[in-house]
């Protein structure tokens, strides 16, 4: 039997309709996750008392409110003919990363929450016969909310299996070259698409609580690197240029600066034509295509901003599919033979 080197993407997930009774089991899993939501500071030492009285504001108060919210959010990106953005960009990066691999791998994904699970995933890759797997996040900065949570899901399922594949993780990708580039690639394409030049670029990132960084969560530090990177790439003047956290949820502080307050702000000082990308998501999902695309707009606009364009995520670009490959061949060193089959295929 051929011997395959497994290839998993670890994505967060979605809903399997944009209705609530969709939303409820998704929203349960995914704020569920004690990586997701950690006790605040006063219950660190009684995790346990938590983990009681987040169950039930989770499933007597959130569950029966956010659901319906969540679900007229979900239906204005939601596509008659591809469904949730999120999985349609997983599957077609899946495909296309397939595609561009050598012989003896073999690509599939899993979602952290949702389907297609990280279970059927890796049920399909043993099946195959891969005796290596090599697991790739598809998150480029490190969090434990994100990252962590991904790799928690995989674990959980390989405790399950009998003959367990050696495994491999790709690190986090914030600021290598590949990835970088791929990013600088689309923002210039996008640019010398639009009919006015930006006043000022925005680069949005998800939010964590600052709780979670003061607890040694390294994911400021990498957004923080990847900007740094991606502004150098793109030659941006110093005042023309910054970084702002997006999906805030609770009332904890959350790190700064929020993007809608920066969004005010800069349209209430005069700047007219606002460019924002998201480079801390791969592929294009509810938090940029209808929080940044829509519902920021709506603020910048109302405030007395003029033109909006928000750059799309790497989804399927050549660039970061190529990119993903240079991950997965700098991880899978040493698996491989000289002919670029991994060690051990028939």
């Amino acid at each position: 039997m051929n011997r395959f080197l497994g290839i998993l993407l670890l994505q967060l997930g979605t809903p399997d309709a944009p209705t609530a009774k969709a939303l409820r089991p998704y929203l349960r899993q995914f704020l569920g996750d004690p990586r997701v939501i950690e006790p605040p500071p006063r219950y660190e030492h009684r995790p346990w008392v938590w983990r009681i009285l987040w169950w039930i504001i989770l499933n007597g108060v959130i569950l029966t409110t956010r659901p319906r919210r969540s679900a007229e959010k979900y239906a204005r990106i939601w596509s008659a003919e591809h469904g949730s953005p999120l999985l349609h960009w997983t599957r077609r990066q899946a495909g296309e990363l397939q595609r561009r691999l050598p012989p003896g791998f073999r690509v599939a994904f899993g979602m952290r929450y949702g389907e297609p699970g990280i279970a059927r995933a890796v049920k399909e890759l043993l099946a195959a016969g891969c005796e290596r797997l090599i697991a790739l996040p598809m998150y480029p900065q490190y969090s434990a909310t994100t990252t962590a949570s991904a790799l928690d899901g995989l674990f959980d399922v390989l405790k399950q299996e009998r003959n367990v594949p050696a495994l491999r993780i790709v690190p986090p990708y914030y600021d290598h070259p590949a990835y970088i580039e791929a990013l600088a690639q689309q923002v210039r394409e996008e640019l010398a698409r639009l009919p006015w030049e930006p006043d000022f670029y925005l680069f949005s990132y998800h939010g964590i609580p600052q709780a979670y960084v003061k607890r040694g969560d390294v994911y400021a530090r990498h957004v923080e690197r990847t900007t740094q990177a991606l502004v150098k790439r793109l030659q941006l003047p110093p005042r023309k240029w910054a970084r702002v956290y997006q999906s805030l949820f609770g009332k904890d502080a959350w790190l700064k600066p929020y993007a809608e307050e920066k969004v005010k702000q800069l349209a209430q000082r005069g700047v007219k034509r606002l460019f924002i990308c998201t480079p801390g998501f791969t592929a294009d999902c509810l938090e940029t295509v209808d929080e940044i695309g829509y519902e920021l707009r709506e603020v910048f606009l109302h405030h007395g901003g003029e033109a909006y364009h928000r750059c799309p995520c790497l989804n399927d670009d050549p660039r970061f599919i190529a990119a993903l490959r240079t991950l997965v061949l700098e991880e899978a060193a040493g698996w491989l033979t000289p002919e670029n089959r991994p060690c051990g295929e028939a």
